[in-house]
């Protein structure tokens, strides 16, 4: 048999990839030396193999190729991409070297469709095998040796970037554009202009914006619509109206999604009447508002609580024609349950069923949070039967409004079959679902269940919250094991969850519990020195210490502290204070703060007339009798 051997090819700009291309010691496919016991493999037979389409054999030879007869079978076969897509899906794309990599995804790029090189670019990227610099070097070379003298490679490049959320990787390879004298084309910088707006990068989003009018770059309607949006979402309203007088200045004419950005961004930030000055103003330009537009006005209009208004304004969209989405309804059903008016929530729900609309997994849940805050928790819990029975699956959030709910009932057993219901249909618990088993189980005086769950879901990879904390210490605390509860201060600086004023008020109330006010003072001190402001309850909690131990003088002397920095005493100040004026039997001052309480529009409780009768036991005189 005659072998043909491999000869150098004649264009000169393909030398460097084809023969000075370093095979990757990770690669172990494709070896630059031949396996033993076979012949050599020439150019004709792997390039005929390639257009009769033998693509078993193609598999079977790949061990056997060498870096250099891939790139020059590859520039050989650049006119017809189809069998270059083919050929490197079959010997398999990730083994090969960055430079063969390249060469390949530039011959690809000439598909109608770009998906099969932004995916081999996206690969590329992901791998790691290269900087994003060298990349573009490597496609810059292959780009020269094929003669392309458009921009798609580096605009599918940048494309790849963005859709892996690479920004920076994405700006750089726009500056090495530039250095190039390539300009990107506008839809390379929507999609960058995009992606800065979704991670909220707003400051290089108008770097960038600039620079593409420095290049003269023509923007798109979608470019203003990007932009306007960066505006709404650095809340720059009147700007974001005063953009669309700018584009149409520069004959782009603005579209419904224009308008619709402007409205979701005032409603979003409660300007609900700025958002129908906006719905007017399209209507006037004859842009017709659709589904969306009706939707964040609805939506914004529950936000604020005017329900009867946004129900009516759905009623108005569904006579111009227009189906109201189920984010629509869930705006509704949200605004009514937060109302307390579970009926008309339901109503909205069975609407949505009548007019074709499946209910969301977000609807349900919506439903059942506001039966669990009713503590109809059993009718939230036939909720979540009624989502199976629809094809819906509960989520993490379902399940952690059920389990929260039983929790709050006292119902240990019903809160932990649901818990391992979650684990045995694949749902992972969270940090919110820990938390209310270990509240229930602190709850329950359960202290040593509620640690080993503690230690446990940290084993599993489950991080502690301040409100898991929080939960766990103030267990520990109403038991009396102060010990733990300080051991567990400790773990929050050692893990750096910093406490807050629950944190300290749930040990200065441990303290007094103990007597020990004077320790309770240094935690409100510790407090201020880390930056911790007290709360009413902080204060009430040591005059309630003090009082308790009949300690008025010290009592008073914080409710003073209290009051010179802005905190009215409440309902739990003057009963505490009564309770230690009693207790002293001091009842003429008692009655006096009786007298101011009420004055002040506080109605006494029964504690407070419970105090009030101890104290006539004890000094004979009636209390209260001028109140």
């Amino acid at each position: 048999m005659k072998i043909h051997y491999l000869k150098p090819f004649k264009h000169h700009k393909l030398n460097p990839i084809l023969f000075h291309t370093n095979p990757s010691p990770s690669r172990a496919l494709f070896s630059s030396t031949p396996h033993p016991n076979t012949q050599p493999i020439t150019l004709n037979y792997l390039q005929n193999s390639i257009q009769s389409s033998q693509w078993h054999l193609i598999k079977h030879l790949a061990p056997n190729l060498t870096p250099s007869l891939i790139s020059t079978t590859l520039y050989n076969l650049h006119k017809t991409p189809h069998l270059v897509l083919q050929f490197i899906t079959h010997i398999e794309f990730h083994c090969l070297d960055i430079k063969t990599r390249c060469l390949a995804i530039a011959i690809v790029a000439r598909l109608p469709s770009p998906k099969p090189s932004s995916q081999f670019l996206k690969q590329a990227i992901a791998s790691d095998i290269a900087s994003i610099g060298v990349i573009f070097n490597e496609l810059a070379l292959a780009r020269d040796t094929l003669a392309i003298k458009s921009s798609i490679v580096f605009d599918l490049l940048i494309k790849a970037c963005c859709e892996l959320k690479r920004a920076d990787d994405a700006f750089k390879c726009f500056d090495m554009m530039k250095e190039k004298g390539v300009v990107p084309k506008i839809e390379t910088c929507n999609d960058m202009l995009s992606l800065l707006s979704k991670v909220n990068r707003t400051q290089a989003a108008w770097v960038l914006y600039a620079e593409m009018f420095r290049l003269r770059i023509n923007s798109s309607v979608y470019t203003f619509n990007i932009m306007i949006n960066v505006l709404c979402k650095e809340g720059k309203l009147k700007k974001a109206k005063e953009f669309i007088g700018f584009m149409e200045g520069l004959g782009v004419k603005p579209n419904v999604v224009t308008y619709n950005t402007i409205v979701h961004g005032c409603c979003s930030r409660g300007k609900v009447e700025a958002a129908f000055m906006i719905l007017n103003a399209m209507k006037a330009k004859g842009v017709e508002p659709d589904s969306y537009t009706y939707g964040s006005l609805i939506s914004g209009m529950c936000k604020e609580g005017k329900l009867e208004e946004a129900s009516g304004l759905l009623g108005k969209m569904v006579d111009n024609g227009l189906v109201p989405t189920a984010v629509t309804y869930n705006a509704l059903i949200d605004g009514y349950c937060n109302k307390g008016n579970l009926e008309m929530a339901f109503s909205f729900r069975d609407e949505m069923i009548r007019k074709g609309i499946m209910p969301s997994v977000s609807t349900y849940n919506l439903l059942i949070h506001a039966l669990f805050m009713e503590a109809k928790m059993s009718e939230a819990d036939d909720m979540r039967k009624e989502m199976g029975e629809k094809g819906l699956v509960p989520d993490a959030i379902t399940y952690n409004i059920l389990i929260n709910g039983y929790c709050r009932c006292g119902d240990v057993k019903k809160a932990f079959r649901l818990h391992d219901e979650m684990l045995t249909k694949g749902i992972q618990p969270t940090g919110v679902t820990y938390t209310s088993l270990i509240y229930v189980l602190s709850k329950r005086n359960r202290m040593k269940e509620a640690d080993d769950l503690f230690e446990r879901i940290q084993h599993e990879g489950v991080l502690p919250d301040l409100v898991m904390f929080n939960a766990l210490i103030d267990g520990h605390s109403a038991n009396g094991n102060m010990e733990r509860a300080f051991s567990l201060l400790k773990e929050m600086d050692k893990m750096k969850v910093p406490p807050d004023e629950v944190t300290y008020n749930t040990l200065m109330q441990g303290r007094c519990r103990e007597g020990k006010v004077e320790e309770a003072r240094e935690l409100l001190n510790e407090m201020k020195r880390r930056g911790i402001k007290p709360d009413h309850i902080s204060y009430n909690t040591l005059i309630s210490g003090y009082s308790r131990r009949g300690d008025i003088k010290d009592a008073l002397r914080v409710r003073d502290e209290m009051l010179s920095i802005g905190f009215n005493p409440t309902l739990l100040t003057y009963n505490a204070l009564i309770q230690g004026l009693c207790k002293n039997e001091e009842g003429d001052h008692a009655e006096e703060l009786l007298r101011e309480m009420i004055s002040k529009g506080i109605t006494p409780d029964d504690s407070t007339y419970l105090s009030l009768i101890e104290g006539i036991g004890k000094d004979g005189n009636f209390v209260g009798k001028g109140a």
